[in-house]
């Protein structure tokens, strides 16, 4: 068998194969919104998980995500994608605690030993971030896909919902952006050790301690920014909150290395695709394309992006460190967002 880079097998770039927002969006307005007095979070905003409540002190916090090769060290993937799905978790304000393995492989093209990589780069992150990674499904499958379906808690007073941004609040974010550009670079081997290991080293990074920080800071929305990028999924939750947000373009923190990439053309398709579908809602000012394509890159792993009143922001984003900054403020709207 001769071994082949993972990321060769990934149709697509560094956006991980998601579907585009827009073909999203149309498949789940033909489905039927499902209610129950215990169905605390839905389908309804396109929020990160489901929640269901248990009790007055309980609800579970339900969701799975998983993609293509992002990177070719196989237990970075494992870990990349584990910490990415677990992140839907954290932007609900919940706490992860048990997840299943979902697999499909290329058996004849990969080895089982490199799998096994990947299950323990999956397992390594329950480990650090206290929850348990047990069983789940695998396939065979001409492209290889990992992530997990995960399990957490939280208070049904205190969840972090896409719809609960408020008028006054401040716009925090908490990693940097740019995966998606630096992924595409590592796929076509352009990428240097300094933008790979920053890369990595984000997608890696938990969110534990950033959903923590939302909620002692009084957020109540709150979602992570991951294939839809930063407008996509501010646009989202700003629409669903009834605001208008105002971005703060040079607050926004970005990888090194990430604007020469992107100037050269190294950009994933999902970021394009990204861009087209938030156009209708962006007043980009005196800002030119490359700003808004990179504003719009497809990230995995991404950070929080949070709403709270703005000295409690400054707080949260002093208490974060490392790249957390405040981007910018939402003010009553209908989801338009506007560069600054």
């Amino acid at each position: 068998m001769t071994l082949r880079r993972l990321t060769e097998f990934s149709h697509g770039a560094g956006c991980g194969c998601k579907l585009a927002p827009g073909l999203l969006a149309d498949v789940l307005r033909t489905l039927t919104p499902q209610t129950h007095p215990d169905l605390l979070v839905g389908t309804e905003t396109g929020d990160d998980a489901a929640v269901w409540r248990l009790d007055e002190q309980r609800a579970l916090v339900a969701t799975t995500d998983f993609f293509t090769p992002v990177v070719d060290d196989p237990r970075t993937w494992g870990r990349i994608a584990a910490q990415n799905a677990a992140s839907d978790v954290y932007a609900m304000g919940g706490r992860p605690l048990l997840a299943l393995n979902l697999v499909a492989w290329p058996s004849t093209e990969l080895p089982t030993s490199m799998l096994a990589e990947v299950l323990a780069g999956g397992a390594e992150i329950g480990a650090e971030n206290g929850f348990a990674v047990v069983g789940g499904h695998s396939v065979d499958d001409p492209e290889p896909k990992y992530g997990l379906a995960v399990v957490g808690e939280v208070h049904p007073d205190r969840i972090l919902t896409n719809t609960g941004l408020r008028d006054g609040d401040a716009l925090v974010l908490t990693k940097p952006l740019g995966v998606g550009v630096a992924t595409t670079a590592i796929k076509a081997g352009s990428a240097s050790e300094d933008v790979a290991a920053a890369a990595v080293a984000s997608m890696t990074g938990s969110n534990a301690r950033a959903a923590l920080a939302a909620v002692e800071a009084g957020a109540t929305g709150c979602t992570d920014v991951t294939g839809f990028g930063l407008l996509g999924h501010l646009h989202k939750m700003a629409a669903a909150s009834g605001v208008d947000a105002a971005l703060d373009v040079a607050a926004v923190p970005f990888l090194p290395g990430i604007r020469g990439l992107a100037a050269a053309g190294v950009l994933p398709g999902g970021s394009r695709r990204n861009r087209d579908w938030v156009a209708p809602h962006v007043d980009a000012g005196p800002f030119g394309e490359l700003d808004v394509l990179l504003l719009a890159d497809a990230q995995t792993s991404g950070g929080l992006l949070f709403g709270a009143e703005p000295a409690a922001a400054a707080a949260a984003v002093a208490e974060l460190g490392g790249a957390a900054a405040v981007i910018g403020t939402v003010r009553t709207g209908t989801g338009r967002i506007t560069l600054r």
